[in-house]
């Protein structure tokens, strides 16, 4: 009763924007007829960022942001006060619709109460206590990522194989510990010249100065080199990679699905061939699920859905383990982890009471079949409605949507149009981002409803409207 309601109540809101739409009954679920014409609705600015808009506190904020703070970050001209759901508040109370979801990040939204009961309790409980010591809720998290990992596919593992966690900060964290790793695997395997790595263009890994060195972005490594030696750059789904795996390399680093780089997807065929190129030479192979893990493409991996013949040796994850509580992690086979002994590596505050705490409760409720039944739902309507654009806007953007369930980019033919799209697209309260140099990001909360999606879908529309329009004037 309550999904048709919501379908009901979603429907009228597509109508509002597009009169001729409406319902189609062909069976026993409610499914929407698609609009047939583009919303424009939001054609004008709603939601101004002038300065002279801003109230004084406001402005307080900017100055001491300027004055303290590094300024390595190009932020808009207003302060976020407080969210809840899928939106956020600026502290003229201006309400924004969030598709970014802090950089897919907040997969239960914002101001979750699940997730501020957990970190009352445990915050009362135990906040921190290094490594020295155990406490249980790294044990059960870590326990519960891997068996969730065997159930629902990823790493090879069967019901026999085993894997180990480590714990960070960050997904930059989890990326140097996945390096560290496989530096020592490949010197344990092949000796001191074991140690070259192969990463790939328009890759993400993080900003520090081994992640950074994977980074192949010359935007993000000029300003810092030299950088760690002996690193190759191949291109994603190009078998010329293969000729760089060699006796000498020891690690391989992906993403099966590039995020920051522009949504680009990672073969299953090509990922097959470099799983077993890295089997003839003893390399290690890892998958960067940073961004596209932990249920964003519908499954517990991007790689679940792929043969296990083409799956890694390490995963790393982090984004959104405890929904915005900073935690990362590397999962790796037994055959890997074997190799680390006490004293190897380590961490402060990675793994805390806390983090994991939070951590066991949004993976256990991302791991739910009834969620992932409403995730498949909303992630079927995102697409279908994101199509639509596709076939009235052809000469923006390209014919196919880029991605899979919640990670998803409009790839346009002109790469001047993505910034602007996402400017437009703030100033009428939608929150999205770019993604490399031609594509705008679509990363909104895994518990998004049908309404949010209209929406947000809906400014979007009226956004490729005005950029057309000045694109012909």
């Amino acid at each position: 009763m309550y999904l048709r309601y919501s379908l009901l109540r979603s429907a009228r809101a597509v109508q509002r924007c597009h009169p001729h739409s409406r319902l189609a009954h062909t069976s026993t679920t409610t499914k929407h007829t698609p609009p047939t014409t583009p919303c424009k609705q939001y054609l004008e600015p709603t939601h101004t960022a002038a300065l002279t808009s801003l109230s004084q506190e406001s402005k307080s904020v900017i100055d001491a942001s300027a004055k303290y703070m590094l300024p390595v970050y190009a932020r808009p001209g207003f302060v976020l006060s407080h969210g809840k759901g899928s939106y956020v508040w600026d502290m003229e109370g201006r309400k924004y619709l969030d598709f970014s979801a802090g950089i897919a990040v907040n997969a239960l939204g914002h101001s979750d109460e699940g997730v501020a009961k957990i970190l009352g309790e445990q915050a009362s409980k135990l906040l921190h206590t290094s490594n020295v010591y155990h406490h249980p809720g790294a044990t059960k998290l870590a326990e519960l990522i891997v068996e969730l990992t065997r159930k629902e596919g990823g790493l090879g593992l069967d019901a026999t194989a085993g894997a180990k966690i480590f714990f960070s900060n960050s997904g930059t964290e989890a990326n140097e510990g996945a390096l560290k790793i496989a530096r020592k695997v490949g010197k344990d395997r092949g000796g001191p010249s074991k140690s070259r790595i192969l990463c790939f263009e328009n890759a993400f890994h993080g900003r520090s100065m081994g992640a950074l060195s994977v980074t192949s972005n010359p935007k993000y490594q000029q300003p810092f080199m030299p950088l760690l030696p002996g690193v190759d750059v191949a291109r994603i789904n190009e078998m010329a990679a293969l000729e760089l795996i060699t006796n000498e390399t020891c690690a391989v680093i992906v993403e099966p699905i590039q995020g920051e780089g522009g949504i680009n997807y990672a073969q299953e065929e090509w990922l097959k061939a470099i799983r077993k190129r890295c089997d003839e030479t003893g390399a290690v192979l890892i998958f960067d699920e940073i961004q596209c893990g932990l249920f964003r493409t519908g499954k517990l991996w991007a790689h679940s859905a792929l043969d296990s013949e083409c799956h890694p040796d390490i995963v790393t994850m982090a984004k959104p383990l405890a929904n915005g509580y900073p935690i990362g992690a590397v999962l790796m086979r037994d055959a890997i982890a074997e190799t680390m002994t006490a004293g190897t590596h380590g961490t402060t505050f990675g793994g805390s009471p806390l983090a994991c705490a939070v951590g066991y409760h949004v993976l256990s409720r991302l791991s739910a079949p009834e969620f992932a039944q409403q995730l498949q739902e909303s992630s079927d309507y995102l697409q279908a409605r994101l199509a639509r654009l596709t076939e009235w806007f052809p000469s923006l953007l390209e014919e196919q949507i880029r991605g899979r369930g919640m990670i998803l980019g409009l790839g346009f033919k002109d790469t001047s149009i993505p910034a602007k799209v996402v400017n437009l697209a703030r100033e009428r309260g939608l929150f999205v981002l770019t993604a490399g140099s031609d594509a705008v990001r679509i990363v909104p909360s895994l518990n998004i409803g049908k309404e949010e999606i209209d929406q947000a879908v809906d400014v979007l529309e009226s956004v490729l409207e005005i950029v057309t329009a000045e694109s012909v004037a």
